[in-house]
């Protein structure tokens, strides 16, 4: 296996994120590479309320072993839709029922939109944003600050479901159906943006009964954390495929953030349709042979990379490496204390 960090290049990264059982092993798996720097987190509403998101996250960068990080609680809504979240999904508290004791430090002073907005102008041009939830904070912070695209170095979001069905409606994935309206500000912003859609993180983030076990088999805290919040997860979608496992949706999209030339790529304008039966719905002009001035999207928006296609065993085997004890640095493995 190659090295399992990102391409030798430190990533400095604020985790726009709604743990949620999958957002949780991404956050592991980021801050046990030692090529990036998760600067700070944003949490909000999606898997789970934004008051119990911003408690997950701290409790997650605890077990990490990052409780310098801090963590900012965002908008406790969508921009206009009430309110949905998926404790179906991920249990009670988001974390399987098992998120552990309350965090005993407090969050930031400020909004998760105030503080990437903050960051953004103390470190223009350095920041990745890895959005694994509703895009509610970010177009907050764009409606505080309209240059944050280009104070940005890149926007990675795990959403989007484009030629398969989502998970939120028939038509919408989770994370853009809970917000239709701040993911279509999102996307005609024009930021420097890659997207990990349902289109691939279904078909290839599937971690298996031997892939989790063995994480499981490993005793140290990031792992036993990991496996110990799992069985509400794994639980559903073995139901809903009929084979032990679940999706991790969030890893993937770590992974493909840290190293894009896991993954090959479309270059499309996106929408994010805000009526009707496919309200939610990330929308591309599919047609092929047709000159740019004939798009169904006229308005000029910036094009975003789409993923199209992933090295399935070379990105999941590089979070399930270092989730079962193995830091991968610069062409070197070593067990982890």
């Amino acid at each position: 296996m190659v090295p399992s960090g990102a391409t030798g290049k430190r990533i400095s990264v604020v985790i726009d994120t709604d743990p949620g059982v999958d957002d949780t092993w991404a956050i592991l798996y980021l801050a046990g590479l030692p090529d990036v720097e998760i600067v700070a987190i944003g949490a909000g509403h999606g898997n789970v309320p934004t008051a119990q998101a911003a408690q997950n996250a701290l409790r997650v960068l605890d077990v990490a072993g990052l409780p310098h990080v801090p963590v900012a609680a965002g908008h406790p809504a969508p921009l206009q839709q009430p309110l949905a979240t998926a404790e179906f999904v991920h249990g009670p508290d988001g974390l399987g029922g098992k998120g552990g004791p309350v965090p005993s430090r407090g969050l930031a002073a400020e909004s998760s939109a105030e503080q990437l907005v903050r960051l953004a102008w103390q470190r223009p041009g350095e920041l990745t944003v890895l959005a694994l939830k509703p895009l509610t904070d970010i177009a907050l912070a764009l409606r505080m600050e309209p240059q944050l695209p280009r104070l940005i170095r890149k926007l990675v979001y795990m959403g989007g479901a484009f030629r398969v069905p989502g998970n939120f409606t028939a038509w919408a994935d989770a994370n853009t159906g809970h917000d239709p309206e701040a993911g279509e500000e999102v996307f005609r912003a024009g930021f420097d943006m890659v997207v990990v859609p349902m289109d691939v993180t279904e078909r290839d983030a599937w971690a298996s009964r031997e892939w989790l076990d063995e994480v499981a088999a490993v005793d140290t805290p990031a792992a036993r954390y990991a496996t110990q919040i799992l069985d509400d997860y794994v639980g559903l979608y073995t139901q809903l495929q009929g084979r032990t496992g679940c999706v991790l949706h969030d890893p993937l999209a770590a992974a493909v953030m840290c190293d894009e030339t896991l993954a090959t790529y479309e270059e499309r304008q996106v929408v994010v349709e805000l009526a009707g039966h496919s309200r939610g719905a990330t929308l591309i002009d599919d047609r092929q042979g047709y000159p740019p001035e004939a798009s169904s999207i006229p308005d000029g928006r910036r094009a975003v990379k789409i993923a199209v296609s992933v090295e399935a065993e070379e990105a999941m085997g590089r979070v399930r490496a270092l989730l079962a004890g193995q830091a991968v640095g610069q062409g070197a493995v070593e067990t982890l204390a």
